[in-house]
């Protein structure tokens, strides 16, 4: 019985589970044909995939090429939909190379359903349409890295559900609209990049924000104290604008900020911590580059949540108060550029958090604390361009963490008892330069692995340059510029060197250049101008593929410039100095021909999204931290230039005793700004190649063997301001253009038969020319005269030979004459007809 009931339940349960099976087989079989896309939006997004062609190059993603009919367009990439309804509620479309424009009649308006719209970096042109207010259910919209320009439409205020917007980095310019009131459940804005110059007293009445950025734009107003009702503010940055008026410190009053970034504007006044809460969150502090002033007040302590205290760049002055000790939770203190005076407070050694620590640029003096030992988590230490003295703090030798110290432009003499350092892999940046440092470089300096930069330059230092760091220490940037180190230079470049940049000029250096440097595969600047180097040119120096700067002026090298079997060329070469040397010999006409880089137009590598740091102008390391310098011979005078632009491009192989004619492939180098080769020994013409050279600014070849006339086209050089063929054998009319005109007469001077210099050197220098053109006669008043007298005393007899001879023709071959001249008159007549 018990076995009988249990088989009719297991049959009422199968039979139950059997029904439920075919009621799931329609949709089983159907799934594949079922598609939860509506056809309206897949049309739509068909049609805006027309609307933004493909313009890629293969370098990015093409997020649309998958979208076709086949596929249900809710699983096209890109794209999401209500699970329900089946509607497109979010479209991200991010780098996508569009190249167009929103138009109003655009198929993305159609997407009304829409609530995430991403299209940054898509390369969207144009003005913002008024559709734009059709979506009116978007939470998220970002524009932001196109080209659109123009100025809002007031539609904008229709997205009355949007929480955050970007926009940032475009070129929209004019007023933040009214409408903008309309977005109250706005959490985050950011419009910084554009060119808005107004409205933003709108966003007072967005209570819900949270962040706000307009920074990088034009808007010029004071901060409206309405501000101070955002209650959520969390961050408020508006760096790199013309805000004005005083410090706005009804902004502290805001409970949740933890923000406020306010640099580079035109604050001004006094600033003021008075109305700072008790429950204060702030973290960042930045009021750098304005044009503040006064002292900083004793109420700073009252901010102990800040981490980042930036005052740079305005006139605060009087000492550092004691105060700013009980800023606890401080990592970056920035005083720089201000007029502190007096020596450092200890209260700031207090700070033993402090990781970033900038003093640079005012009138602290005395000796460094040695309390300064207490912060130990130092990582970047700047006290340059002040008045300190004594010795060089010993914290910087032994700390393992203080990657980066800059004392440059300071009095410090020694280096003090030097305490052996720890050795580690940390990689160092220090700045010492200029300075009165004496003695020789401690030895100890091999015990630190790597170098990213280091500059003892300007000061006095003496002895030999320690050999042992050829095998312990590697460097990126290694300066040691005018002191009095003497012996022979060490092997710095072994394999594997990352020697950058290498500078020893003004020293007492002797010997070869060591050969050693053609491991330095990185090289790119290499300057031993004033030491006493003797050697040879360094022809396997061309095999450096990034040389860029080579300076070997005044030393002792000596020899040809020039060897078939040696020479390599420079095609990285943008400056090279071998002036004042011993160097032979001649160059043959393709010297220059494969020097490229000297033709080559120089562009700066603009920022991008994903390289926010655009590259520098200036040669140096890739961080734009440090520049190489040097000093040249720059329009006649000896000129230090502190930083060398990118695009610079010099020769100098002046003051040596090279000899034969100037190669014609100097035509070449185009963008050639600078070229000396005076004080040599070159004959023939000037090469009129040289009119090529259009950027062309200084051009010295005087002292030189060179004649023939000056080529007509240099006149058409319009850069070209200082001009210098004194001293040579040149002859002729000296081009007669503005640039020429500019000139001194000593730019002439030594080259008697020039001429056509009167506006130059006025009437009292007009030499003699050797062949003067037809319709410019130069004949002296006297001349006249004697050819006047000479022309009377022949006028007797030639008057009585011509009447005798006259007869004769007259009287015994009338008939011929008259036959040969209408001859010749018919013949003229014919040829000229």
């Amino acid at each position: 019985m018990v076995r009988n009931q249990s088989r009719c339940f297991l049959g009422i349960i199968i039979t139950i589970s059997f029904f439920f099976f075919l009621l799931s087989l329609p949709n089983t079989f159907a799934s594949p044909t079922r598609s939860l896309c509506r056809s309206d939006q897949r049309d739509a997004l068909l049609e805006l995939k027309k609307e933004f062609p493909i313009h890629s190059n293969g370098s990015r993603h093409v997020t649309t090429l998958s979208w076709n009919k086949t596929v249900d367009c809710c699983s096209w990439e890109g794209v999401t939909c209500d699970a329900t309804l089946g509607e497109v509620i979010s479209l991200n479309l991010v780098s996508y190379i569009a190249n167009t424009s929103l138009k109003s009649s655009s198929s993305l308006f159609k997407l009304r359903h829409l609530r995430h719209l991403e299209l940054s970096n898509c390369n969207l042109q144009g003005e913002i349409p008024s559709s734009i207010g059709n979506l009116s259910h978007l939470t998220y919209l970002d524009l932001s890295y196109n080209k659109l320009v123009g100025e809002f439409p007031a539609s904008i205020g229709n997205l009355n559900n949007l929480e955050y917007m970007d926009l940032s980095e475009n070129d929209l310019i004019g007023n933040i609209p009214t409408s903008f009131s309309n977005l109250t459940k706005l959490f985050e804005l950011y419009l910084n990049g554009n060119q808005f110059t107004g409205g933003d007293i709108v966003l007072a009445n967005l209570t819900s924000l949270s962040i706000i950025n307009l920074s990088f734009n034009y808007f010029k107003s004071t901060i409206s104290a309405d501000l101070s009702q955002l209650h959520n503010l969390e961050r408020f940055w508006v760096y790199n604008n013309s805000f004005f008026g005083p410090f706005p410190s009804f902004l502290l009053t805001i409970p949740s900020l933890v923000d406020i970034v306010l640099s580079e504007n035109q604050f001004e006044g006094p600033i003021n911590f008075g109305n700072t809460t008790s429950s204060s969150k702030l973290t960042e502090l930045d009021v750098s580059y304005n044009n503040l002033d006064g002292l900083i007040p004793k109420s700073i302590s009252t901010l102990v949540s800040l981490e980042n205290l930036d005052l740079r760049g305005n006139n605060f002055r009087g000492e550092v108060p004691s105060s700013i000790s009980k800023l606890v939770n401080l990592d970056r203190l920035y005083l720089s550029h201000n007029n502190f005076g007096g020596q450092v407070p200890s209260s700031i050694f207090k700070l033993v958090n402090l990781e970033h620590l900038d003093l640079s640029h005012n009138n602290f003096g005395g000796q460094v604390p040695s309390s300064i030992s207490k912060l130990v988590n130092l990582s970047s230490l700047d006290l340059s361009y002040n008045k300190f003295e004594g010795q060089v703090p010993q914290c910087i030798w032994r700390s393992s963490k203080l990657d980066s110290v800059d004392l440059s432009y300071n009095s410090f003499n020694s280096f003090g008892k030097i305490l052996e350092p720890t050795k580690d892999q940390l990689e160092r940046d220090w700045d010492l330069s200029s300075n009165s440092l004496q003695g020789p470089i401690p030895q100890w300096i091999c015990n630190f692995r790597y170098f990213s930069f280091l500059d003892f330059s300007n000061n006095h230092l003496n002895g030999s340059i320690p050999q042992c760091l050829k095998n312990s220490t590697d460097f990126y940037m290694l300066n040691l510029r005018n002191n009095s180190l003497s012996g022979f230079m060490p092997d710095l470049c072994m394999d594997g060197s990352m020697l950058r940049s290498l500078d020893v000029s003004l020293n007492n250096l002797v010997g070869k250049l060591p050969k050693s440097f053609i491991n330095c595969e990185w090289m790119k600047y290499l300057n031993v101008r004033g030491n006493k180097i003797k050697d040879t040119f360094p022809f396997w120096l061309g095999s450096l593929e990034y040389l860029t700067v080579l300076v070997l002026r005044s030393n002792t090298f000596y020899g040809p410039v020039y060897k078939a079997s040696a020479y390599l060329g420079f095609p990285s070469m943008r400056i090279m100095d071998i002036s004042n040397n011993n160097f032979v010999g001649s160059l043959p006409q393709d010297y220059f021909a494969n020097w490229t880089e000297m033709s080559s137009v120089w562009q700066r590598p603009m920022p991008t999204r994903y390289r926010p740091i655009p590259g520098s102008n200036y040669m140096g390391d890739s961080r734009n931290k440090h520049q190489d310098s040097i000093d040249l011979v720059y329009k006649g005078v000896d000129t230090d230039f502190v930083r060398i632009f990118q695009g610079f491009k010099a020769i100098d192989f002046s003051g040596n005793q090279l000899s034969g004619s100037i190669p014609g492939s100097i035509g070449l180098l185009s963008e050639l700004r600078l070229l000396n080769l005076s004080g040599n020994a070159f004959t023939g013409n000037i090469p009129p190649s040289l009119a090529n050279i259009t950027k062309l600014e200084t051009l010295d070849l005087s002292r030189n063997n060179l004649s023939g006339e000056i080529p007509r086209g240099l006149g058409k050089l319009s850069f070209l301001s200082n001009i210098n063929f004194s001293h040579n054998h040149l002859e002729g009319l000296v081009p007669q253009s503005t640039q020429f005109g500019s000139q001194n007469c000593s730019s002439f001077m030594g080259n008697p038969r020039l001429y056509g210099l009167e506006r130059i050197c006025g009437e009292i220098h007009v030499p003699i020319p050797t062949s003067p053109h037809p319709e410019e006669p130069l004949l002296e008043p006297e001349e006249t005269v004697l050819n006047w007298i000479a022309a009377a005393i022949a006028f007797g007899p030639g008057v009585f030979c011509g009447l005798v001879i006259g007869h004769i023709f007259t009287s015994y071959k009338h008939k011929w004459l008259m036959v040969k001249f209408c001859r010749n008159k018919r013949k003229t007549t014919i040829g000229t007809s």
